[in-house]
């Protein structure tokens, strides 16, 4: 894939991506400069967002009070994280975008690329007016952030941030300065669309198409997601403040700073070989089976998932070694390609999963519970998956390993740290020892401790900077989608749209299966609009009393919508696994459209059989409770 968002993703066996800037830009030495800078920041705010709450965590279990201040601090870190990753993804050319541009021919690429740069320079321009407003309402009315520090002081990332974005976003627009003078009149729609009042219908349609066009072109997620929210708050006459204002509520919530944190272990653990040695151990395990390479990459990825937080990490941190092993090993391409872009998400049920204990919390469950009930449905989703992979690479006679009751025991015993890595992140929550955010920044503490200390693989003063950089690149781009989707979702709850649709469902619809039928249908359409933690956030607060009046139990329901939300992550139009897969594998969408399709099918007829069959969840509950 080309255009604003580059051509590959982050390469995992040579962190440079993320450090160093596209060969665009020219070598000034300021630049250099500015660019070192933004990677000590990098650096500096995962660093201390790791060290706050492990400290607070051992202060309070060891001397008996908190660290004043520490949550908080974290929580506005992951503010500057997020708006400083976003510009690390402009610098890089990584920001995620849908295009059929590649399509065309050269020349039309190239001018296809000066019209989405052109759009998403008006989309930051103007998300920078909102942000300098909303700042200046922090400036009149706002508290103290934390330390004293004042909000305003803090939000000060965000204009900054989306300023350097729109430079780069220019700059990348074209190689020569006259694409690039093209590009910057996107500068002067802020002020173009100034005399005309909100509700203007004169202006709806022809922004609203050429805000789908420029999506089409090139145009970055996070721009078209804002473009969309900007046209929302117009046209309702609400101040464009509210966007960067959802934002920023976003990257300052108190669970949140827990997914960069995975993120950044993931990335480290993965750096220092834990991919490896897992795949290492997992081979052992079952790679004698036919199609036991396919087994392989599912429970691998499967099983790493949770550890770092996102699927789509697991896709970049191990898509790399796995897609060309299965290929040596003679599955088909797009076989491969679909099962490591399906994998991640199936591992959605097993602990510490972020999505599990965040609905536990929105819907008042108990987490142990939910993961419990999560037990089996995650084994079937895991075994269908494998199955039809396996199967595929059995026909087309894949290579086999052959068992070792002894490589297996070596293996075992080399991957020791990462098989144990989620007793502990689970036990910690489970036993109270530590919050989530705490678990965390605790598994981060061990993926050092674990590559630094015990491997030995890893520089603390060459590789640790790369991994961080790395990581606040990826959680820029990914986070700062969320925090306009969540501008968007919040226009959406606005006009009550949600509320219309779950209300019309309990009028027209009195049997609990059939409710049941409708929800798959319903949540689907979600998973295909919006992220499953914005989802989490909207629908559950509005599904549990309506499942409740149903008869439905909770629990049950929970894992029905984790079910159905683990396949919005391959759904178009957001569907993550499928961008980050096309960035990670550099391949069309369309493609990995065609690669996953046989995989969604299976995993919808298992999301049916899960729902229409509760034991399949409650079983294991009553059995342990």
């Amino acid at each position: 894939m080309t255009g604003l968002h580059g051509s590959v993703g982050p390469a995992n066996d040579a962190l440079a991506p993320a450090l160093h800037a596209p060969a665009a830009f020219p070598a000034h030495r300021g630049l250099r400069t500015f660019w070192r800078a933004e990677n000590v920041l990098a650096t500096a705010a995962l660093v201390a967002m790791t060290a706050l709450p492990v400290l607070e965590s051992a202060s309070r279990q060891f001397v008996g009070t908190s660290i004043p201040g520490s949550l908080p601090a974290v929580q506005y870190l992951t503010l500057i994280l997020t708006f400083l990753g976003a510009a690390l993804a402009a610098r890089a050319g990584k920001h995620l975008a849908v295009e059929i541009a590649h399509f065309f021919s050269a020349a039309w690429q190239r001018r296809a690329a000066v019209i989405a740069a052109a759009a998403t320079v008006a989309v930051t321009a103007t998300l920078t007016v909102a942000s300098i407003q909303l700042i200046a309402v922090d400036y009149r009315f706002g508290a103290p952030a934390v330390w004293g520090l004042p909000v305003w002081a803090v939000s000060t990332v965000m204009p900054l941030a989306l300023t350097v974005i729109t430079g780069r976003v220019i700059w990348h627009a074209a190689p020569d300065w006259r694409g690039r003078a093209l590009a910057a009149l996107g500068l002067l729609v802020p002020a173009l669309l100034a005399p005309f009042p909100p509700h203007s219908a004169v202006l709806a349609w022809p922004l609203g198409i050429a805000l789908l066009v420029a999506t089409a072109l090139g145009m970055p997620i996070f721009a078209a997601l804002g473009g969309a929210a900007l046209l929302f708050v117009w046209f309702d006459a609400t101040p464009i403040a509210n966007v960067p204002g959802e934002a920023f509520r976003l990257s300052t919530s108190p669970l949140l700073p827990a997914i960069p944190l995975f993120t950044f272990a993931g990335f480290f653990l993965s750096a220092g070989g834990a991919n490896r040695r897992l795949l290492a151990f997992f081979t052992a395990l079952t790679g004698w089976m036919p199609g036991g390479l396919a087994i392989v990459t599912t429970v691998v990825l499967a099983f790493f998932t949770p550890l770092t937080g996102a699927s789509g990490v697991t896709i970049l941190a191990m898509g790399g070694l796995l897609l060309p092993m299965m290929l040596e090993a003679r599955y088909p391409e797009r076989t491969s390609v679909g099962l490591i872009t399906v994998s991640g998400s199936i591992g959605v049920f097993f602990p510490p999963s972020l999505p599990v204990i965040l609905y536990a919390f929105y819907a008042e469950l108990p987490i142990d519970r939910l993961f419990i009930a999560g037990v089996v449905p995650g084994i079937l989703l895991v075994g269908a998956v494998a199955a039809w992979a396996a199967a595929r690479g059995w026909w087309r006679g894949a290579t086999r390993t052959p068992f070792s009751l002894r490589a297996l025991g070596r293996t075992a015993w080399v991957a020791k740290w990462e098989l144990a890595l989620p007793v502990v992140i689970v036990g910690a929550i489970f036993a109270g020892y530590a919050t989530l955010v705490e678990a965390a920044a605790l598994t981060v503490a061990y993926a050092l401790f674990v590559e630094l200390a015990i491997f030995r693989e890893l520089s603390p003063t060459r590789d640790l900077p790369a991994v961080a950089v790395e990581s606040a690149t990826l959680v820029g781009g990914f986070m700062i989608i969320l925090g306009v989707a969540l501008g968007l979702t919040n226009d959406l709850i606005l006009a009550e749209l949600p509320m219309k649709l779950l209300a019309w469902l309990k009028e027209a619809i009195r049997s609990p299966q059939v409710f049941l039928l409708a929800l798959n249908v319903f949540l689907i359409i979600v998973g295909a609009l919006m992220d499953i933690y914005s989802a989490i956030i909207v629908v559950v607060p509005l599904l549990v009393p309506l499942a409740a009046a149903y008869g439905l139990d909770p629990t049950h329901v929970g894992i029905v919508f984790l079910a159905n939300m683990q396949l919005g992550y391959l759904m178009p139009p957001m569907g993550e696994n499928l961008f980050l897969a096309a960035y990670r594998f550099n391949r069309s969408l369309p493609e990995l459209y065609v690669a996953t399709l046989p995989y969604v099918v299976i995993l919808l007829a298992v999301v049916l059989v899960i729902t229409y069959f509760p034991p399949l969840t409650l079983w294991l509950v009553g059995a342990l409770g």
